[in-house]
């Protein structure tokens, strides 16, 4: 009988004979400062300090002088004295597998159920760059999400990225679960980055579900945890999600939230130096966004594709707060949740007036194009008049298509909260038939 060693082979290539040994010269209440490691130690190196008592606290470095290197640590820096030894362990290499689907991993690709859990052979690099722009291929052709209103007027391509943009407790969260359940994808990799500790079972088990997590992998960071881990988070998913790629595989990542991976490296790169800017955020936190946006997307001729959802928080509906003007800029769609839809009760509270999806026009077809231009006016018509018509001072007949908005708008708000399981092309005709459209004489064409 024969037996695949390869990953253990992997495995025991990675041990290292010798190792680079230093000592902490200073410590502050984020991040320390060490000696003898400087001509050696590089930005992003694992680091292990040994604390008197004999535990070891985990870390990374963060800025490199010509006499000291700067680190933060995993965990809290309570007993960290100076004089302390630090071992240099190096670069943290990621070893995703399939065998990974259906569990839930840490920013370190190590199991939170406390199973088991097998590596892959070859590491994956957490901050590679995005496949060369000359060689992706183009978006893919629309997919079926499962949610009326993103299967007619927000629709998704494979390989497209899109923003999901929310204040706190607007469904935010359920949204992403029910596009994991719903996106034709053959894996899904979800980051839950800043998550209360409490909600991740919940979340898993209640929201995201066992179809959900049948083809999933959720890598979750806490919100009690360092910010390092929290940053690490957001790239082991996408690491994840491109390994899963080059194997051919259509990828659904979501991460959740881009907002929170901001934050995580505002508070690193203030520790190591860096100047605050743009509402406190560092001048690095641009090029970080797009960066990570960046490598989702549409793969390399003759590998998968991976379809980004990224949620961004927006306090106070802003919209022109830093994290998200840089987000808008950089993906290919946003979708914006209000908070007073949410409060009478439709969900998805999507704003479909305030929601665009970049894939458009090219991915539909004349007819779709036309009954979504029409949705639009009949919501702008609609608002515009809202005032006058919940106030009772609009008179019927006065204007045609504010007579036209005010018969359609709640059947449209209704159509915007339905799930869609039998398709994008169902889906349209259920649409065309609420704007009253008449099927297969200049509409949309009635199924065959």
């Amino acid at each position: 009988m024969l037996t695949d060693f390869t990953a253990l082979r992997s495995e025991i290539s990675r041990i290292q004979n010798h190792r680079r040994i230093g000592r902490v010269v200073s410590v502050s209440t984020a991040s320390l400062e060490i000696t003898g490691l400087v001509h050696q130690a590089r930005i992003g190196d694992q680091i292990a300090i040994t604390l008197r008592n004999g535990h070891e606290l985990g870390g990374e470095i963060v800025g490199v002088t010509e006499t000291r290197a700067r680190a933060m640590t995993y965990e809290p820096l309570d007993g960290a004295a100076v004089g302390n030894q630090v071992t240099l362990l190096g670069p943290a290499g990621v070893y995703p597998d399939t065998g990974w689907v259906g569990r839930i991993v840490d920013a370190f690709g190590q199991p939170m159920d406390g199973r088991a859990i097998s590596q892959g052979a070859a590491s994956a690099s957490l901050r590679q760059p995005p496949p060369e722009p000359a060689r992706r291929k183009a978006m893919g052709a629309r997919i079926g999400t499962g949610l009326a209103v993103f299967d007619t007027v927000l629709p998704l391509a494979r390989g497209q990225r899109i923003g999901v943009f929310a204040g706190s407790g607007v469904g935010k969260s359920t949204l992403l679960a029910d596009l994991a359940r719903g996106i034709e994808a053959d894996i899904v990799v979800l980051a839950l980055i800043g998550e209360r500790g409490r909600e991740l079972r919940d979340f898993v088990d209640n929201v995201l579900g066992p179809e959900g997590m049948a083809r999933a992998v959720v890598v979750a960071a806490t919100s009690d945890q360092a910010p390092l881990i929290k940053r690490r988070a957001a790239w082991m998913a996408m690491a994840t999600a491109e390994v899963f790629r080059d194997q051919g595989h259509h990828v659904l990542l979501l991460i959740d939230s881009l907002t929170r991976f901001a934050e995580a490296h505002r508070e690193i790169a203030l520790t190591a130096g860096e100047a605050p800017t743009l509402r406190g955020f560092p001048p690095s936190i641009s090029n970080l966004i797009a960066s990570l946006c960046e490598r989702a997307g549409p793969g390399p001729f003759g590998k998968g594709d991976v379809t980004g959802v990224f949620s961004v928080l927006v306090a106070g509906s802003d919209m022109d707060e830093p994290i998200a003007d840089i987000t808008r800029g950089v993906l290919d769609g946003h979708v914006v949740l209000d908070r007073a839809i949410a409060e009478r009760g439709r969900f998805p509270a999507v704003d479909v007036r305030r929601s665009v999806s970049r894939s458009l026009p090219g991915i539909a077809t004349e007819a779709e194009n036309a009954m979504i231009a029409k949705v639009r006016r009949v919501l702008t018509a609609y608002e515009n008049a809202a005032l006058m018509i919940q106030t009772g001072l609009y008179a019927k007949g006065s204007d045609a298509a504010i007579d036209e908005a005010i018969s359609l708008w709640p059947k449209l708000d209704a159509f915007f909260s339905e799930e869609a399981p039998e398709g994008v092309e169902a889906s349209f005709e259920r649409l065309a038939s609420l704007l009253q459209i008449n099927q297969g004489q200049g509409g949309y064409p009635s199924k065959r």
